[in-house]
Parts: C-alpha cells; structure tokens; sequence
C-alpha cells in the first residue's frame, strides 16, 4: 500500500489572553492508503486539532502535512477548501444536517460546489444513501429519521463527492451502545470493501477496537501506538 498521510514535526498554537498556548508539539505520523486508524485521548490532548489539520479544515503553525502527495501548509484558503471539497469526508459527533432538507438533498450538498448537473447530483445522491442503507428513507427530513439514521445520512453525504480521506471525530458519541456498533459496523465496510481510509477520533476503547491500528494521545503529542 502506498502513503496517504504524511505529518512532519507538527506543531499548533494559539494566543489566548496574550499567551501562546501549544496544543500539537513535534507530531510524526504516516498513515497508510486504506488504514483505518482511531487516535485516542484525553479531552484537550489534541486529536481534534491534529483530525482538523489533516482533514485541511486548519493549518499548522510549523511543521508539515502532506495528503496524496499534495503539501497542505502553505495552500491558500481558498485551494485549501477546494481541496477538502474533492478529497475529504467529513463525519461528526453531531450530524450537522440541515432540519428543512429530505435525506436526498442532504447528502447533494457538498455536490454543489461541483460542476455536475443536478440529475448526475440526484444519481451521485442516491448511490450514496444506498451505501449506507437508507434508500428508502431518502425522502425524510431529518427530524422524521432516528439518531442512527441520521448519522448515515451524515456518512452519505461524506461520501457522495467519493473522497480519498474519511475524517471522523467522535462519530458514535451521541449514540446509544447498539446503534454505535451499526455506524462503527459500517465504517469497517466502507473501509474494507470501498477503500476509503478513515482516522477517527474516539474517546471508546469499543470504538477503537474497529480501527485497524490505534494511536494514543497526550498533551499534544502521540505517546504510543496502541498493540491491536
């Protein structure tokens, strides 16, 4: 397999009230085409802000990231969301869909930056929502589909654009215990069986236990890879 993801002494800061405060310090990590990696940690040891770094929805304060080849440090904002918008997926805690929207139209709207016509949109939509198993539920808005089905809209929608990178922070931590092993179930399919590599951040060793190979962080830094 070839490298996906190459970060380079990393580092990320913030001024607050006058104070530098570092939250990544010298970050190495190589990630695979086709891993399926799950970083753990503490709240503030820095795994959302080194997912947003890679996922090219930050950049860093020193240091080097490189996704498919291509350097994400010194990209504009403008070439950075274009980027993201063709290479990267982005599932969350919380499933960031749009109330007044069906399920089909939710998962078409990455597609609009695109230049596709709105039939291909329409056609690219519902092969994503089949992935995910819920066809039958593409006219529902999301206030007519449970948590669950929710968040598969949510990974229908990171899929639809077919992204090299899925990124996902705490995508089952709003879900109950059987519900999260169906979302974690199917990110294990999309991993395996549609070659997407995924780094997802996790508070649960359960969560965890779906990924391939696992990280563990603390105060800003990658402490150990943890033994599958």
């Amino acid at each position: 397999m070839s490298q996906l993801v190459s970060c380079r002494d990393v580092t990320k800061s913030y001024i607050r009230a006058k104070e530098q405060v570092d939250v990544l310090t010298g970050i190495n990590l190589d990630i695979e085409e086709g891993d399926f990696l799950a970083l753990m940690g503490p709240s503030g040891s820095g795994k959302t802000t080194l997912l947003n770094l890679i996922g090219g929805l930050d950049q860093p304060s020193s240091g080097s990231i490189e996704v498919g080849g291509v350097g994400l440090q010194d990209m504009s904002e403008r070439a950075l969301a274009k980027w993201r918008s063709e290479n990267v997926g982005f599932i969350f805690q919380f499933y960031n869909l749009l109330p007044v929207l069906n399920a089909q139209r939710n998962v078409e709207l990455p597609l609009l930056l695109t230049r596709l016509s709105r039939a291909q949109r329409q056609k690219n939509a519902q092969i994503a929502l089949e992935i995910v198993g819920l066809e039958d539920r593409a006219k529902h808005k999301p206030g007519e589909l449970s948590g669950g089905q929710q968040q598969r809209v949510a990974i229908a929608r990171a899929l639809v654009a077919d992204p090299k990178l899925l990124v996902c922070d705490e995508p089952t931590g709003d879900l109950d215990r059987e519900t999260a092993d169906e979302i974690l179930n199917l990110l294990e399919v999309l991993n395996r069986d549609h070659g997407k590599t995924i780094i997802m951040v996790t508070h649960d060793p359960k969560a965890a236990a779906h990924a391939q190979t696992t990280w563990q962080m603390d105060k800003g830094k990658l402490v150990a890879e943890v033994p599958a």
